[in-house]
């Protein structure tokens, strides 16, 4: 789960990690008002969107005056914000972001993310942080630092000099940044996360280290832990299939593709999606119904495929264990019968109770196409779609 930079910035606050002063506001007037409240100009007004390179988008202004700070709130509120990481289609911005401006003499990057190649905690850092730090990862990769971190163990005070002394940073500033950098790795334990990022982590004129932009991201897996965290959940933000999805809990995650799949398992998931591309069609969506998965589950996956107007073929490709071939049969027929079904439609299904499955998928009246292997599936689903 995504939350926003000033939900972020509320949990570094919470684990001390120094942030810009600033509030939220919902309209150019609050955003005015948020303003006044900051001790003087000029102030920062931000997009908040789950998205980053806003400000290359036109969605992070510097605003020196109250009468700025309205032009500017106006100007981005209610903008369609169009990043590298939201695709042409931009996200509309509902809220925005009002902090103090700070005296900025340097800017670095920091994050805090799991790695399963060690199966341990990395943090990684680079002295060239800033808008353009996807351009350092891909051209000069020796700029970042990484630092790996036993979980089991913990952060220890020679990580944190670790990475200071890989910044070059000024003697007076290795302890606060040590400091700030333990209390970010207990964040990113405590709450579950799958990421926590700064960029820019900044060295202020005055010499103090601060955090300018924030960035979490939580495991799913571990929200049932953290209600405070599901509160920050904001719908506007998220594809409305992949919220529907959720209700059933549906693995779902909505693409750009033309062949609609439904799979038990993420790792079969992932490799159908790659063998369609090979054919020569594109994945529509990554549907994991989970071993467990009822005829109900399965009757709202395959009527939210439907519903996604860029299907023009399903891939049904179920290997039978836990979920057994004949309860999906079943989800299948009723999906069918209560949504319809005006694209081909290929399965391919091994395991158990498979011969109970056919039956009840040939006896359903249904135009289904059979295949022998998943290979055998691909190709004919890619064929149906014009792949």
């Amino acid at each position: 789960m995504k939350i926003h930079e000033y939900q972020a910035k509320a949990l570094f606050r919470k684990y001390g990690v120094p942030i810009p002063e600033g509030g939220v506001a919902f309209s150019a007037e609050e955003a005015v008002e948020v303003a006044e409240t900051l001790g003087g100009y000029p102030v920062v007004v931000k997009a908040q969107i789950h998205a980053g390179g806003r400000g290359k988008g036109g969605g992070v202004k510097l605003a020196p005056s109250a009468e700025q700070v309205q032009k500017a709130a106006q100007a981005i509120m209610g903008m369609n914000l169009v990043t590298p990481q939201t695709g042409p289609e931009g996200r509309r911005v509902r809220k925005i972001l009002v902090e103090q401006g700070l005296n900025i003499a340097k800017e670095l990057y920091l994050s805090v993310i799991p790695d399963r190649a060690t199966a341990k905690i990395v943090v990684m850092a680079s002295a060239a942080g800033g808008m353009d730090i996807e351009e350092v990862a891909a051209q000069t990769p020796e700029k970042i630092i990484k630092v790996f971190i036993n979980p089991l163990l913990g952060i220890q005070p020679y990580h944190g000099r670790e990475v200071a002394f890989g910044l070059n940073l000024a003697p007076a500033l290795i302890k606060p940044f040590t400091s700030m950098l333990k209390n970010l790795y207990q964040l990113f334990v405590d709450y579950d996360c799958s990421l926590v990022e700064i960029n820019p982590l900044v060295i202020t004129a005055e010499d103090t280290v601060v955090a300018l932009d924030a960035k979490i991201n939580f495991d799913d897996n571990g929200l049932f832990r953290h209600p405070d965290v599901r509160e920050y959940r904001d719908l506007d933000e998220e594809d409305p299939l992949e919220i529907e999805a959720s209700e059933f809990n549906l693995n779902y995650i909505n693409l750009d593709g033309n062949v609609g799949n439904m799979v038990n398992g993420a790792g079969l998931a992932m490799a159908t999606m790659d063998i369609i591309k090979q054919a020569g069609a594109e994945p529509a969506n990554f549907l994991d119904v989970g071993g467990g998965a009822s005829a109900e589950m399965v009757e709202n996956g395959f009527r939210i495929i439907l519903s996604d107007q860029n299907v023009k073929g399903i891939l049904i490709n179920i290997f039978g264990g836990i979920l057994r071939c004949d309860v999906l049969a079943e989800g299948v027929v009723q999906a069918a019968k209560k949504t319809g079904i005006n694209v081909p439609v290929v399965v391919r299904m091994e395991g158990t109770n498979i011969e109970e499955g056919r039956r009840i998928l040939a006896e359903s009246g249904l135009n289904l196409i059979t295949a022998t292997d998943l290979k055998d599936a691909a190709r004919k689903v890619a064929g149906l779609v014009g792949g």
